[in-house]
């Protein structure tokens, strides 16, 4: 990013200040999520991250600036730890491109856990404040309807998508989730993350620090970031974290999680589509056969 156009972001968001340092921050998957470290006036020194959205098929960079800031305000507003949300700029005006700037929230990104049943503990109780935040009394037309998200996989119920018929779990994966959908119980909807796994969550000194890319905020069923977090899990060889994580949450929502076996199968599509360096080596195929297999048997239980 040049230097200019990160000047001229500190003279719209904070006048007198002056561009110092630029860095990556851990954990940029798929957009460009930077430190920016400015000097204020008074010589102090400030960080802030800007974030850009990456080109994406057709999908509007400047609706998901506005969705991802205003998710962030709603989350603060409640208490969640998130990133301040500071500035959106929807068009690319100042940096080029769509973007939102927030603070910084020191933290990083925990993936070898030491103690993984106390992690999968504060995950679960995280992810349930999110779940428990009120989202029927205030304008949320910028969330994303969450279950047809997770299901664009099934729009044409009549023609099974090659890369689920071409995985060897696949045939049986689709054939389930279809048989499932007319027993799908229908829940009240909650603001799910869609994407709530352990890269996108941040640690400092044992605790959870921030939640972040918020970029596909919706309402839908919350057991579709409960059965997204299980496999995550699994896959990385935590079993008894992803079943710790499990009771934790439904102790904390007071109830078992709905549909789970159906959302694990959907949850299952997203490696089939792009499996590579998810689930194209052992002991990851071994474990994603066994994550599906065990979902099938709860859809039907």
């Amino acid at each position: 990013m040049e230097t200019k156009l990160l000047q001229r972001l500190f003279d719209t968001i904070a006048p007198g200040s002056a561009f110092v340092a630029l860095h990556p921050l851990e954990g940029d998957f798929s957009n460009s999520t930077q430190l920016v470290t400015g000097k204020a006036p008074d010589a102090t020194l400030f960080q802030i991250v800007t974030r850009r959205y990456a080109v994406f098929g057709d999908y509007d960079r400047g609706e998901k600036a506005r969705r991802e800031f205003k998710t962030l305000q709603l989350l603060k507003r409640h208490g969640l730890p998130v990133p301040d949300p500071l500035y959106i700029d929807e068009t690319g005006t100042i940096l080029g491109s769509p973007d939102i700037v927030t603070g910084y929230v020191p933290g990083k990104l925990v993936m070898a856990q030491p103690y993984p049943a106390q992690w999968a503990e504060k995950l679960a109780k995280t992810l349930a404040q999110i779940h428990r935040v009120p989202i029927n009394d205030s304008d949320t037309s910028f969330l994303l309807d969450g279950n047809s998200e997770v299901l664009w996989f099934l729009k044409s119920p009549e023609q099974m998508p090659p890369y689920i018929s071409n995985h060897p779990k696949g045939r049986v994966l689709w054939q389930a989730a279809l048989d499932y959908v007319p027993a799908l119980i229908k829940v009240k909807p909650s603001l799910v993350h869609i994407d709530y796994w352990s890269g996108n969550v941040l640690w400092n000194n044992d605790s959870i620090s921030a939640v972040v890319d918020w970029e596909e905020a919706s309402q839908g069923d919350a057991g579709i970031d409960v059965a997204y977090c299980r496999m995550d899990m699994i896959l990385c060889g935590l079993r008894e974290a992803a079943d710790t994580f499990l009771a934790t949450y439904e102790s904390e929502m007071g109830q078992p999680v709905a549909n789970l076996g159906f959302w694990e199968l959907t949850a299952a599509v997203r490696p089939m589509f792009s499996p590579d360096g998810w689930i194209s080596e052992p002991p990851a195929i071994e474990r994603f056969a066994e994550f599906v297999d065990n979902a099938i048997q709860r859809t039907r239980s």
